[in-house]
C-alpha cells in the first residue's frame, strides 16, 4: 500500500472571500443582554404574587372538584 491509499481526514473548507478575523469576547452584546434580563426582571417581579395566587387557586379547584371514575 501507498500513502495515497490511506484515508485522510478532509481539510475545512470555507466558501468566502474574506480573510477570518478570529473570535474575540463581545461585551456589548453582553451588556444588552443583561439590560434585557434586568427589564423583563423588573416587569415580572411586581406580577410574581398575582401568579402565584392563580396557581395556588386553580390548584385548590382542582383538588375540590370531583373527578369522573375511570373506565377500564
Amino acid at each position: 500500500m501507498s500513502n495515497a491509499d490511506t484515508p485522510t481526514l478532509p481539510e475545512r473548507v470555507y466558501k468566502t472571500v474574506t480573510p477570518e478575523t478570529g473570535t474575540r469576547p463581545d461585551a456589548e452584546m453582553d451588556v444588552i443582554g443583561w439590560s434585557m434580563f434586568l427589564a423583563l426582571l423588573m416587569l415580572m417581579l411586581p406580577l410574581l404574587p398575582f401568579l402565584a395566587i392563580v396557581y395556588a387557586v386553580t390548584k385548590l379547584l382542582d383538588f375540590v372538584t370531583p373527578q369522573p371514575p375511570e373506565q377500564a
